[in-house]
């Protein structure tokens, strides 16, 4: 199991320095990868095209890269673009959102996110691979028929035909679709003691490619919080998840809410979700059970962080991707020296 950091979104209290500043002390510990998020604030190929002229080694990645903010054409050309300014080291991953983002933002019908999902990624595929992309789909039709468009390939030559291409994926079908079309998962509140529900759908989907599970890479992004009281350390975490199972879309549709209810905590999701969206979001907070973020999370002192790495490694999880709770730039690099000094304790590594 590698490591990897989740930089996550620019926020009031972070910086593109800070971001850069934490990336290149990854890059200096080994962790295998960066990932950058996008929601509605700040995109992730552009953070990740800084951060990839000024580190040497570590791979960078989007997590995500929306799918209704880009055609699949743009999306192949900023794949290779950042491929290229990296030297071979940029990572695709590829996500839907919501249908708030997906709507509200970009203007884009959420409707059959399986279908488009897949459409787009063959396309970006031919892209990548400099085929003349022509294309006949329910959702994407190139060129279009009844005007002057061409058919066209990408016109210069990206250091790799192949970028690997991760999906985020949260429901068994999309998982089962990750599984068949890319080369890994992008996972969000994932639990170790479940991994036999979400490698099931994912080898179904492989096998549907005629593959199995070897070289399929698994990553969860992971909140890391290093201190003596795992209860305390998990504090930080509350509005994180708070924000997600009770406001990150709307009382009918939010993924992260089913996410935690096919957990277990049903009763308590549905509890945040209430709170959340009336505007108590301090008691949507407290109302979070500390067990779910716990399984889900990296809490504590250093020897109880490489222990949950044990757990992590042994359910599946080929990169594990902490995302980090501090305060500044400075504490995170320390909290990375932590998350590296326990990935060592545990005997994971590759």
């Amino acid at each position: 199991m590698q490591l990897g950091l989740n930089l996550g979104y620019q926020t009031p209290w972070s910086t593109p320095a800070d971001h850069l500043a934490l990336a290149q002390e990854a890059d200096r510990l080994g962790y295998s990868s960066v990932w950058a998020a996008e929601a509605y604030g700040s995109d992730s190929p552009s953070i990740l095209a800084w951060i990839a002229g000024q580190t040497e080694r570590i791979d960078v990645g989007s997590a995500v890269m929306q799918i209704p903010a880009r055609t699949p054409a743009a999306t192949a050309m900023t794949a290779a673009t950042i491929d290229a300014i990296s030297g071979g080291r940029f990572r695709l991953g590829l996500g839907v959102s919501g249908p708030q983002v997906s709507e509200g933002w970009h203007g884009v019908r959420y409707a059959k996110p399986l279908a488009r999902t897949r459409e787009y990624i063959e396309i970006v595929r031919m892209a990548l691979a400099r085929e003349t992309v022509r294309y006949e789909g329910s959702h994407y039709v190139l060129p279009l028929p009844d005007g002057p468009g061409k058919a066209l390939k990408l016109s210069f030559r990206p250091p790799r035909p192949d970028i690997p291409i991760y999906l985020a994926a949260v429901g068994p079908k999309n998982l089962e679709l990750a599984g068949e079309l890319t080369d890994g998962w992008l996972a969000v509140f994932y639990d170790p003691s479940m991994g036999s529900e979400y490698t099931v759908p994912l080898a179904k989907g492989r096998a549907k490619a005629g593959k199995d599970m070897t070289g399929f890479d698994i990553v969860p992004s992971v909140p890391v919080v290093i201190g003596d009281d795992p209860q305390m350390c998990g504090e930080l975490v509350r509005w994180y998840a708070a924000l997600y199972i009770g406001g990150m879309g709307s009382r009918e549709k939010n993924f992260y809410n089913e996410l935690a209810t096919r957990m277990g905590y049903g009763e308590a999701a549905r509890e945040v979700q209430d709170l959340y969206l009336s505007g108590r979001q301090r008691d949507a907070a407290a109302a979070v059970p500390f067990e779910f973020i716990d399984r889900t999370s990296l809490l504590g002192p250093v020897d109880r962080i490489a222990s949950r790495m044990r757990e992590f490694a042994a359910s599946g999880v080929t990169t594990l991707a902490v995302a980090l709770f501090t305060g500044d730039a400075e504490s995170g690099q320390e909290t990375l020296r932590s998350v590296a000094e326990a990935h060592k304790l545990s005997g994971t590594g590759d």
